[in-house]
């Protein structure tokens, strides 16, 4: 099982006791202490305190600047406190692998059968290929560690597939190891430690209390990530896409990938091949083939439709045909987002407007459809009906340029109904103004519900839990 370790990098003793019985409630398996991070250290006073009487298993650390750390004297003394901490019975203490050799020395007749030595190598720049981190973990089994630790750097996300590879070797030749790779592209090396064999991963108390780059809360390991449950037969589904905040058995596709990412695909369903976007790649366990999706058309559809009947207080099964018929959709967008709305909303036997900043892709799309073409600039003027239904599908509005909006106030009194896909904020510029000019208003945050209902169902075969879908979607965002 791997541990969850929580780091603690407090200035003064008192509060690294206190942050210790933190860890306990908070369901750490162990404790890693940063003796480096300590203000006016005194080995013999603080360690007695520090170890005495704690709750949780301890990993000891005394990090020197050159790797990483905040220590800068000598290693004579560096040395003379970490022995001092396995005598007074620290189970663990981590030492760099450039000096090794010499702590492995002082210590090979005073080491506690207990006792683990964990040698570590960190890497502030990059991430070596496999080879090389099989090379770097052969160094450090013979300079005489109990464990291995290696810490890389992501440049990219693919980063961590070489750290899982030698992990897994590790697991194979049961070596323990601990592989992480730094930095926020690196977070699934943290989470998916279970899965792969890494010996513990860590977990803060809290933002700021991080010992390195990239360190997710223990909360969130715990309640978000549900690590306990993680192990070797858990899926891993990924996210394409920019922005994204995050050995895959499926993707989902974000902006502004969804229209590449047909191109990616083995097979695309035919819905999806209309629209020419997917958000959704399953990846087949027949024969692995990668098979486009595209929930986006739905999610927003049917989201717009409920808004409708429910400012007509009409139920949302009482229909039998679409509140969309007949209406003039207007569409702002001809990416992927904008493509799904437009072939659902015409599917529904909406009249199709599309509006776009480049004339030539919004004719594009309004001819692929059989609908009409607009600038942004024409559509401030576009009066043809009241009644109308806008929907926004790109980006403007979106965190952290929150001030924009794709049309102006003074235009959205013709609508009836307003929906932005943005959902970051919750409520953009655009649906403020449209509630303030007297349309009923729909939020991307429920077609980002629908989608990823739809999404789950694909990814799983299993009916999406709809309840507990939108409690954490509206806990966490």
């Amino acid at each position: 099982m791997t541990l969850l370790c929580v780091p603690l990098v407090s200035k003064t003793v008192e509060q690294m006791v206190a942050d210790m019985a933190a860890a306990k409630a908070c369901g750490a398996d162990l404790i890693e202490i940063r003796l480096d991070h300590l203000s006016n250290f005194d080995p013999r006073r603080d360690l007695q305190l520090l170890l005495g009487d704690r709750p949780l298993p301890a990993l000891v650390t005394y990090r020197p600047k050159w790797e990483g750390g905040e220590y800068e004297g000598d290693d004579k003394q560096r040395f003379q406190a970490l022995c001092l901490a396995m005598e007074l019975g620290a189970e663990y203490v981590d030492v760099e692998l450039k000096v090794a050799e010499d702590f492995v020395r002082l210590i090979s007749e005073k080491k506690p059968e207990n006792f683990k030595l964990i040698i570590s190598s960190h890497n502030y720049q990059s991430t070596p290929s496999s080879e090389e981190l099989s090379s770097l973990v052969a160094r450090i089994q013979a300079a005489g560690a109990d464990i291995v630790k290696i810490a890389t750097t992501a440049v990219d996300i693919v980063d961590v597939a070489p750290m899982f590879q030698v992990i897994v070797h590790c697991q194979e030749q049961q070596v323990p190891m601990i592989g992480l790779v730094m930095g926020e592209k690196g977070l699934i090396s943290r989470l998916l430690c279970p899965k792969y064999g890494g010996y513990l991963t860590f977990g803060t108390l809290g933002a700021g209390k991080e010992s390195a780059p990239g360190q997710p809360t223990i909360s969130d390991l715990l309640n978000v990530y549900n690590i306990r449950q993680i192990g070797t037969d858990t899926k891993v589904f990924g996210i394409i896409g920019k922005p994204v905040g995050h050995n895959f058995a499926g993707f989902s596709c974000t902006i502004p990938h969804k229209e590449a990412a047909v191109r990616c695909c083995d097979e695309v369903d035919p819905i999806a091949k209309s629209i020419g976007a997917v958000n959704t790649i399953v990846k087949r366990p027949t024969d692995g083939k990668l098979i486009g999706y595209n929930t986006d058309y739905v999610g927003a559809i049917s989201a717009i439709e409920d808004a409708i009947r429910g400012s007509k207080g009409v139920e949302n099964d009482a229909e039998t045909v679409s509140p969309l018929a007949g209406k003039v959709f207007v569409v702002i967008g001809a990416g992927g987002a904008g493509k799904a709305l437009a072939y659902g909303a015409k599917e529904k036997g909406a009249k199709v407007v599309i509006a776009n900043r480049t004339y030539e892709r919004a004719r594009e799309l309004a001819n692929l459809i059989g609908g009409h073409a607009l600038t942004l600039a024409e559509l401030e003027k576009f009066h043809p009906e009241d009644g109308m239904i806008l929907a926004n599908t790109t980006s403007i509005g979106m965190q952290p340029n929150v001030d924009e909006t794709p049309l102006r106030k003074q235009a959205l009194g013709v609508y009836a109904v307003v929906f932005d896909a943005v959902y970051t904020p919750k409520v953009t510029r655009l649906l403020r103004e449209a509630d303030e000019s007297g349309a009923t208003v729909v939020s991307g945050l429920e077609m980002f519900i629908r989608q990823a209902m739809g999404q789950f169902e694909l990814f799983t075969n299993l009916a999406a839990p709809e309840n507990l879908i939108h409690e954490i979607v509206k806990k966490y965002i």
